[in-house]
């Protein structure tokens, strides 16, 4: 018999508004990460905004702050979408594991980003369901391997896929696109500039979809 893992489902109340599934996020401990996690980084907008967006996890910036993308990527994450004509303060922002997943970098105060595993993403998901029925927005964009395997499936190549819509049950059109953090990683300056250009190309195709 095939035991299986707990997921966050018994914790989300049914039918919740984004701040009673805020509320109840907060002592959520369906996975291990949230024993060392500073606290529950839920999503941040409006029931209602047209535009969800979905990265991986908080990082450490996000953990100690409780609000998702309000580090270094966040803040590219920002640059792009003005870049590409969306406003962020009208969508809504959140990740695929609501606990920060990390490592301490030697004996230091460092603490360095570790990708969650399939199974910390699928603990976590029901969150990601009970706030894509919150939200219920018309465009759904997964940044990033992480997001895009929760919410589209294994199947999904970011690298092959990313630039036009997909289908998806969850919105009546799903993207997927790199992660900002992808952008920060390049290896120089030049790469940095095309990773950029390409998130921010990605990113253009919502303003002519929410016109149409």
């Amino acid at each position: 018999m095939v035991r299986q893992r707990p997921t966050a489902s018994l914790f989300v109340p049914a039918g919740g508004s984004l701040d009673d599934l805020r509320e109840a996020a907060s002592g959520c401990t369906a996975c291990p990460l949230y024993a060392d996690a500073t606290q529950t980084v839920f999503g941040e907008g409006a029931a209602g905004a047209r535009v969800l967006l979905v990265g991986e996890q908080p990082g450490d910036k996000e953990d100690l702050a409780g609000a998702p993308f309000v580090g270094p990527a966040g803040r590219l994450l920002d640059e792009a979408l003005a870049a590409a004509g969306v406003d962020r303060s009208e969508a809504y922002v959140t990740n695929a594991v609501k606990h920060f997943k990390w490592t301490r970098k030697g004996n230091g105060k460092v603490r360095l980003h570790q990708k969650p595993n399939a199974a910390e993403v699928t603990a976590c998901r029901p969150w990601l369901e009970a706030e894509l029925e919150a939200v219920a927005p018309e465009i759904v964009v997964c940044l990033g391997a992480t997001a895009a395997a929760s919410l589209l499936g294994n199947e999904v190549r970011v690298t092959r896929d990313r630039g036009r819509w997909l289908s998806s049950d969850l919105a009546p059109r799903a993207l997927a696109t790199i992660h900002p953090s992808a952008v920060l990683r390049s290896v120089d300056e030049a790469a940095r500039v095309e990773a950029f250009d390409g998130l921010v190309a990605d990113l253009s195709l919502i303003p002519p979809a929410l016109a149409g």
